[in-house]
């Protein structure tokens, strides 16, 4: 697919800090590209430190003026994400926008370190608590984004309060990723209407369309669904379009807690 609307914003974002997660591939390395290339200072996210250099000697390739950084996380797991949230805080006093990027499927049944189901833990937890443990760094920023990439698939999703990890024979991998995904969502209303009107953070979810990327790396049959992937998926410059109009554009400057998906 290439009839996907861009984000037209010039906006500049020099001397901005920008922390990333999953930034090492896919959307959330796309994202620090074209971040970089404003002039923000990145910092990147990822459990694999290896790859996280391996993406920044990629985006200096393009950008060699490219400001960005990687620290180690694992939002599968809560010790990692306090370990992160507490070596940012020793490099960085504020946080301008925070991209809650990362995300992960899985066609079986996983737990995290924790013993959260995986898509609930990762995608969800992992980032709520970061973000609780980043709001004294936001809180310095004189204008500070919250941005959480949630999908599509919340609209079937469900809260299942009564057994929020799906054990006991009802886990079926779209009903915990629509779970993880509809978290996403009601996180960033929550978060929002908890800060109050006077806040000077915003908060911002969206739908990035249906990408071309990594994602869906252990699904089945995989030859089979990339020829799929490949004739219907946007690619990566188009699938970050709506992650940079919730960064960048202006006109959300005042709007807070609501759902975004450039068609």
């Amino acid at each position: 697919m290439s009839s996907h609307i861009k984000c037209l914003s010039k906006r500049k974002l020099d001397n901005k800090v920008v922390l990333i997660t999953g930034g090492n591939s896919g959307i959330g390395k796309e994202t620090a590209y074209q971040l970089s290339l404003r002039g923000a200072q990145i910092i990147i996210g990822c459990r694999n430190i290896t790859k996280g250099n391996e993406a920044i000697n990629d985006i200096k390739s393009k950008n060699p003026k490219a400001n960005i950084r990687v620290f180690q996380l694992d939002l599968g797991s809560l010790l990692s994400v306090r370990k992160f949230a507490q070596t940012v805080a020793q490099h960085e006093s504020t946080i301008d926008i925070l991209i809650n990027n990362a995300g992960v499927v899985s066609y079986v049944e996983l737990q995290t370190e924790d013993g959260f189901e995986l898509q609930f833990g990762t995608n969800h937890l992992g980032h709520f608590l970061l973000t609780h443990l980043l709001l004294p760094l936001l809180k310095n920023s004189q204008k500070a984004k919250v941005i959480n990439v949630s999908s599509k698939a919340h609209k079937t999703g469900k809260i299942h309060f009564e057994n929020i990890n799906l054990r006991n024979g009802i886990f079926t991998p779209l009903k915990a990723y629509s779970q993880s995904k509809l978290a996403n969502v009601l996180f960033t209303r929550e978060m929002t209407r908890r800060l109050g009107p006077k806040s000077s953070i915003t908060t911002y979810c969206l739908h990035p369309g249906i990408v071309r990327t990594d994602l869906n790396r252990h699904f089945p049959l995989q030859f089979a669904i990339n020829i799929f992937i490949n004739m219907f998926y946007l690619d990566i410059e188009s699938g970050v379009q709506t992650t940079l109009y919730c960064a960048l554009d202006p006109s959300l400057d005042n709007e807070s807690a609501f759902y975004y998906e450039l068609v």
